[in-house]
């Protein structure tokens, strides 16, 4: 991957309907050989989806939580990564160090969803202690960062 690459991508995280001609012309290549490197960069893994970036409020999903877990010692964790991926107020989940095991990002139309799925997680006998935070408003939402290199 050279700095082109990074640029074709820095250019879809933005906007992923972006033309090949735009991407082009910013970058000075032709539409063809933008589509060569997307196409390299799909094939690679590298790019691995092309996303919407939808409002949420508009979808009825007004709260934004972060729950914190601790596995019980007699969950199956295969299970529950299963049950997480397909859960559809997941929007993240993720295996962390610490004190706690994962940390997962929920979506749910109001506060009061949050109890029955916590205590859908506790019938299954996932949780050992959970943590909930909500969040009041979001400062910055980035789709893709890439480290500054020196």
């Amino acid at each position: 991957m050279d700095d082109i690459d990074r640029k074709i991508i820095g250019i879809l995280a933005f906007d992923a309907r972006s033309s090949l001609t735009d991407i082009g012309a910013t970058i000075d290549l032709s539409p063809s050989a933008v589509n060569e490197r997307i196409r390299r960069l799909v094939a690679s893994g590298t790019i691995r989806r092309f996303t919407l970036d939808v409002d949420h409020r508009a979808l009825g999903l007004d709260v934004l939580a972060f729950v914190w877990i601790a596995l019980s010692a007699d969950a199956d964790e295969t299970e529950f990564r299963a049950f997480m991926a397909a859960h559809r107020a997941v929007a993240e989940c993720h295996h962390v160090t610490g004190s706690w095991s994962y940390c997962i990002k929920i979506r749910m139309p109001t506060l009061g969803d949050i109890e029955p799925f916590l205590a859908e997680l506790k019938a299954r006998r996932y949780l050992a202690r959970s943590e909930t935070v909500i969040a009041l408003s979001t400062v910055a939402d980035n789709l893709f960062t890439e480290p500054e290199v020196r």
